[in-house]
């Protein structure tokens, strides 16, 4: 199958608000998947629910994330077949390889390749990690997880390269959180990049960055990885139950 690359993601997405699913990671919840299979099918009732793209992070064998070759190919094959067409998103975060050459090298072995990653701006070693994704033809969302990371993407000169920006805040609190988000946007908007922003927060307050950023026209993101909560408090079921909630903000305006 061939990939959907950057340029041509980037003008599917002009037309409509942006939803991501973001289906996995660290976070413990009986729904979150890890095998191929599961993956796929938490991204395919995503998709169902409204999700335009999916974000994952592989897992191998012994149940640990991870950014080998082999096993970011095996699972980016099952959820191609399961979501044909779907802009797949892998993560490249260092909470899965903090070594950053260790990570580069890892990377550099991939057989296949994602049609996005999400790279955080404030890591070690990230700019040279997205110069080769970008050669690759890899889409890159410019993960900011705080106003520090926000300074150190536009000091890098990678705007002009990448796909979108991502504005995740980890505060806990909703108020915090709502203005670190102001706080990155502002950053971004102030140095003249104009790319395409997609908020979402950590927890229950993932849900107040999402309801600033629809009001402001934002794309945002939703999934496991960010939020096992719906916004009323309540545990969801799984990625598509929170995908649901998402579109239902956005059809909302």
């Amino acid at each position: 199958m061939t990939n959907v690359r950057a340029d041509d993601e980037s003008e599917a997405n002009m037309s409509q608000p942006f939803l991501q699913a973001a289906l996995n990671g660290d976070r413990e919840h009986p729904a979150a998947p890890r095998s191929p299979e599961a993956i796929a099918r938490e991204a395919a009732g995503a998709v169902a629910a409204g999700a335009r793209s999916v974000h994952l992070h592989p897992y191998d064998r012994d149940d640990r994330q991870s950014l080998d070759a082999a096993v970011c190919a095996a699972t980016l094959r099952v959820v191609r077949a399961a979501c044909p067409g779907v802009p797949i998103s892998l993560t490249t975060s260092a909470d899965v390889e903090s070594d950053p050459r260790r990570r580069l090298e890892q990377v550099a072995a991939w057989t296949e390749w994602p049609d996005l990653v999400t790279a955080n701006q404030g890591e070690e070693g990230i700019v040279e990690l997205c110069e080769l994704l970008i050669s690759h033809g890899v889409g890159i969302e410019a993960g900011l997880l705080g106003w520090r990371d926000a300074e150190l993407f536009v000091a890098s000169g990678l705007a002009s390269r990448c796909v979108r920006v991502m504005v995740e805040p980890l505060d806990a609190d909703p108020d915090d959180a709502v203005a670190h988000a102001e706080r990155i946007e502002r950053i971004v908007a102030d140095a003249g990049i104009t790319l395409e922003q997609v908020h979402h927060g950590d927890g229950i307050a993932s849900w107040a960055v999402n309801a600033r950023a629809v009001d402001r026209g934002h794309g945002i993101r939703t999934g496991l990885e960010d939020t096992p909560v719906l916004p009323d408090g309540r545990l969801a079921a799984g990625n598509a139950d929170l995908v649901a909630a998402a579109a239902a903000m956005l059809a909302a305006h």
